[in-house]
């Protein structure tokens, strides 16, 4: 017999809505199929959410490690891996591991490499990754130099329905370089490339998505030029979009003022004018995605000169939190915020999760959103505590998380 569940009690943050309306959402086994106002069958199992939040799983597209009790106290039950392991997710046997290494918690969608050993010279196989589990084609953490190579990517992938995902620095201009070229670069000392390193590699990835007829997803965006470009893309039609990490609408580069190292991200934090840009490109809809990036590094990568030190922070538990000071600044709604989060992301992957609509994935969040907590490095949940919000208070927290209809 079918196992039927009613979450009854709560404020449905149904992406497709403009605003979260009472109802109920009704599951089936591990699908989704209906929501509102709908008759809860006798035989089901009502679960009463108590005035929480009721929101699709956190699907975070582009995550460099598998993290369970931080994806769990996130509210991430979806993650697409980036191709950037010790071992580049560049083989059939790679990507069909990968997809086994969340179950039965989370499920991991990797992200192939475009290139092998992600060099930037020879295209991967990739039909062979997608046929073994992979879901998109990822450039890592550089730009592929070479426009030939891009090309080919941008066609091949484009043939198979897989979106490319890639990474937004010119590598001429930005080279070895750990900040943005400006004030603080310059006052503390810093290998710096300009801001303008992110335009010209969106210019030229566009443009080749445009000969092709491709999809791309920048991964990062982070500056208003880079913004202006992918308005302009979206406009004429291209299949464009791209993605932003808290830390970009909520610090500039004087984050990094005393060489403080869990700043240090890639892209690196750019000026204050950019960092409104996020914000306005986030409330107008030109960001698609919003993404933990989710990198932990322990004291061995962390607690080194700042040059030296690894880019990235453990983002999966602030995510939902940081995320959701947009809507308390009115910057967008809850459900819009759901879009970012889960709706969006899911689409680009393609896969039937990040939604209520019937026949999705019964991935299911319960978020208390006004309640308080304080980041605290020390206590985090994730393998490392690398973080640039620590000490600071945040609201929202995710209190029952339900993958594929079973609560974990």
């Amino acid at each position: 017999m079918s196992r039927k569940i009613a979450l009854t009690g709560g404020l449905l943050a149904d992406p497709t809505l403009n605003a979260p309306e009472l109802g109920t959402l009704l599951i089936e086994d591990d699908r989704i199929v209906a929501t509102g106002q709908v008759d809860v069958p006798a035989d089901a199992e009502v679960i009463d959410a108590n005035g929480m939040v009721i929101a699709p799983g956190l699907v975070d597209l582009g995550v460099f490690r598998t993290d369970k009790p931080a994806f769990h106290f996130g509210g991430i039950t979806r993650a697409a891996l980036m191709p950037d392991q010790s071992l580049p997710l560049d083989d059939v046997g790679l990507i069909r591991e990968a997809t086994r290494h969340g179950k039965p918690d989370f499920w991991v969608h990797p992200i192939a490499a475009a290139t092998r050993s992600l060099a930037g010279k020879e295209m991967a196989e990739i039909g062979m990754m997608q046929a073994a589990g992979a879901k998109a084609v990822g450039t890592g953490r550089q730009w592929i130099a070479d426009s030939g190579v891009m090309w080919r990517i941008l066609s091949y992938a484009g043939g198979l329905g897989l979106t490319v995902i890639t990474h937004a620095e010119d590598g001429g201009l930005a080279g070895r370089a750990v900040a943005t070229s400006g004030e603080t670069a310059t006052r503390l000392g810093l290998a710096s490339a300009p801001a303008c390193a992110e335009a010209m590699a969106i210019a030229r990835d566009i443009a080749l998505a445009r000969t092709t007829g491709a999809s791309i997803h920048f991964r990062m965006v982070t500056t208003q030029a880079g913004f202006d470009l992918i308005r302009a893309a979206k406009a004429e039609g291209l299949a464009v979009s791209c993605g932003v990490s808290p830390a970009y609408f909520m610090l500039s580069d004087n984050a990094v003022t005393d060489y403080r190292t869990f700043a240090r991200l890639s892209p690196p934090l750019r000026g204050e004018d950019d960092r409104k840009a996020v914000i306005a490109a986030i409330a107008d809809g030109t960001v698609d995605v919003l993404t933990s990036s989710h990198d932990p590094h322990g004291p061995e990568d962390k607690r080194l000169p700042f040059a030296d030190a690894a880019p990235g922070v453990a983002g999966a538990e602030t995510l939902l939190a940081l995320s959701l000071n947009l809507v308390r600044d009115g910057h967008l709604g809850l459900t819009a915020l759901m879009r970012l989060l889960a709706a969006n992301p899911a689409r680009i992957l393609g896969v039937d999760a990040g939604s209520f609509q019937p026949g999705s994935a019964a991935d299911i969040i319960f978020i208390d959103p006004d309640a308080p907590w304080i980041v605290d490095s020390t206590k985090m949940a994730a393998a490392a505590g690398n973080t640039p919000f620590d000490k600071m208070p945040v609201q929202g927290r995710v209190r029952r998380v339900m993958k594929g209809g079973l609560f974990i």
